[in-house]
């Protein structure tokens, strides 16, 4: 097959029909950036009000920034992950914020570039399960629902799961998806994904915590009154 010129690694990396980005890598990198800043913020100032649920104490700043952390999965899981799920086979090709946005990326993993099947199902399965229930999780919070610490392990779990399969599929591959240079190897590649390794797993962590506390609770011999 025919190798198109393109900035992917292995070099050889067969990608007939790609065309390149039509902005710098910069402005599509800053775009994700500015629109995760955003939710996440948004996330944080929702999370100081009390969403009209009368006797519950403000929330800590952890947990405002646990709140902005699940809107923002929401948004990249939902738009960003969900787009590269339905338009995969074409990105090569595609044109666009979101596909420039996908091939700066698969510069640090070329595997988004050629319909990779682990990828492309992981990919799914975050768009489709994790980003909905990001979101419910966040109005969980938002709404002081007693289901929240239930779906924070769930979505938190998951989240760490895929992650370590994501790293553990390329290990196996020699780390050969990657160009070589820090940008894209250490900062998008292991910094970026790293991110979704140390928050779920501190998010495990903490929803374990509060239903094992609630667990105790109930475990408690309870005294009849006389």
């Amino acid at each position: 097959m025919e190798t198109t010129a393109h900035p992917y690694w292995p070099r050889s990396l067969p990608l007939p029909g790609y065309v390149a980005s039509a902005r710098p890598g910069w402005q599509s990198a800053c775009a994700v950036a500015a629109g995760g800043a955003g939710l996440l913020a948004l996330g944080w100032v929702l999370g100081g009000a009390k969403g009209g649920v009368r006797g519950v104490a403000s929330r800590s700043p952890a947990r405002r920034l646990a709140l902005g952390w699940f809107l923002m999965c929401a948004g990249i899981h939902g738009i960003l992950e969900g787009y590269f799920s339905l338009r995969h086979r074409e990105l090569p090709a595609a044109t666009g914020l979101l596909a420039d946005v996908w091939k700066e990326y698969a510069k640090a993993d070329s595997r988004y570039m050629t319909s990779d099947d682990f990828t492309v199902a992981m990919e799914t399965v975050t768009a489709w399960a994790w980003g909905p229930l990001s979101f419910l999780t966040f109005l969980a919070f938002l709404r002081h629902h007693p289901t929240r610490y239930i779906l924070q392990l769930l979505v938190s779990l998951g989240q760490l799961y895929g992650d370590v399969l994501y790293f553990a599929t390329e290990a196996r591959a020699g780390w050969s998806h990657s160009d070589p240079r820090p940008l894209y190897f250490w900062g998008y590649f292991v910094g970026l994904n790293g991110l979704w390794v140390l928050v779920p797993a501190a998010l495990l962590a903490d929803a374990c915590r509060h239903l094992a506390a609630a667990q105790r609770a109930l475990d408690r011999p309870r005294h009849k009154a006389h």
